[in-house]
């Protein structure tokens, strides 16, 4: 199935307006947003959606204003919006094939319920990304997350290093066993393993400019 068949990930649709996002806010709308854009090559999202719109039926997981019912006029630039997070992950989609293949998901352990790790590789190794998403929009977690090193594809006393693309960032580690915090406000990380070759600087590397999309 998977040769032709892709999984449309939708952060949100205009029939359901789920309590996880009724109750969990803007940390909520960023956990969503970002497990869309990562765990699958294609997802959507409903109008509104980058504005956190969540206001509800009472009662009901449905939305209060529904543009299935209504045309809206939208304020694009209300406070407390996640347009800048939304475009930093489509640039990253747009710059990562790992992130453009479907079949490509794998899973790994870490040492936290809360929190989902896993990674995105491109069918040649060129491009290895790694991810961990709270699940929880109430509170921080500091989780130990493990590697896999033989994708990252050093041993364990060896240093590797991974660049930082939504908080920004470098990070030159040994081992496995990574400890990380993922706050309410900030509660994904994302990191691209770089594989270097003799020509290339890492000290240009570490000071290059970061980026840091949460707005």
């Amino acid at each position: 199935m998977r040769e032709y068949f892709r999984g449309n990930l939708f952060a949100n649709t205009p029939d359901i307006n789920p309590e996880f996002l009724q109750k969990g806010g803007r940390p909520a709308f960023m956990i969503r947003a970002v497990l869309a854009a990562t765990l699958s090559s294609v997802y959507g999202i409903y109008s509104g959606f980058e504005l956190c719109e969540a206001t509800p039926v009472p009662g009901k997981e449905e939305y209060l204003d529904s543009e299935k019912y209504e045309i809206r006029a939208w304020d694009w630039d209300r406070p407390g919006n996640i347009r800048p997070l939304i475009r930093r992950l489509n640039e990253l989609r747009a710059a990562n094939p790992a992130l453009q293949e479907y079949d490509n998901l794998r899973f790994h352990l870490c040492d936290s319920d809360q929190v989902l790790f896993y990674e995105k590789a491109s069918a040649d190794g060129s491009n290895l990304l790694f991810v961990a998403v709270s699940l929880d929009p109430f509170q921080a977690h500091e989780v130990t997350l493990f590697f896999p090193l033989d994708a990252v594809g050093v041993g364990e006393s060896e240093a590797w290093e991974a660049e930082e693309l939504l908080t920004g960032g470098r990070h030159l580690w040994q081992g496995s066993h990574q400890r990380v915090r993922l706050e309410p406000d900030a509660p994904a990380r994302i990191w691209r393993v770089r594989h270097w070759t003799s020509t290339e600087s890492r000290f240009d590397y570490f000071m290059s400019p970061t980026v840091v999309p949460w707005g």
